[in-house]
């Protein structure tokens, strides 16, 4: 697997709608730019990027969390494939096998990884979206990241995001119930 360029991205919220966050929210996100070995080709057989997900599941998680000071809430991933790919391409990587390294070095993660791929040029954004590590239902934690690697991905090339955050939405007011108030950050 060639990778050409490595982004990690740090985003701490401390403020949301002009009111501060009931906790300080850090959402770390690790992207890896890698050729894509099956651009231009029109093949079936994915199998030689099944196994980048395991690597890249392993060397991203690690990336990112080491700039997240507390223990991971939520956790997405996803890809964009360069227009010369194929949107298969993405799935054969985040699907199969990344999430397994990505729980292991959480320590956890009953709950699925929520993911996102999509075709793009470079310069093109993705929404990843996060979701709580243990339990799908927590609306808390459901939120997106919007990642943009510049430059990238180049038609033969594919961006691949990992990202975690060490809580939900800053000021989350939404449950299954419907609207609720804020809890106090005091």
């Amino acid at each position: 697997m060639d990778i050409r360029r490595t982004l990690l991205i740090k985003d701490t919220i401390d403020f949301e709608g002009s009111l501060p966050a009931t906790t300080s929210v850090t959402r770390i996100a690790a992207c890896a730019v890698i050729a894509n070995p099956l651009a231009g080709a029109a093949v079936d057989d994915l199998s030689a990027l099944v196994p980048y997900g395991a690597e890249l599941g392993e060397k991203l998680i690690k990336e990112a969390l080491s700039l997240l000071k507390r223990p991971v809430t939520s956790y997405g991933k996803g890809a964009i494939v360069g227009t010369s790919g194929d949107i298969e391409h993405a799935a054969a990587i985040i699907h199969p096998r990344m999430g397994k390294p990505m729980r292991d070095a959480i320590g956890g993660g009953q709950a699925i990884i929520p993911s996102n791929v999509k075709i793009g040029s470079a310069g093109a954004s993705i929404d990843v979206p996060l979701g709580h590590k243990d339990d799908v239902w927590s609306f808390d934690e459901i939120d997106t990241m919007t990642i943009m690697v510049s430059g990238a991905p180049r038609p033969d090339e594919i961006v691949v995001v990992v990202a975690v955050a060490d809580g939900g939405r800053p000021r989350p007011r939404v449950s299954k119930a419907g609207a609720v108030p804020a809890k106090s950050n005091q």
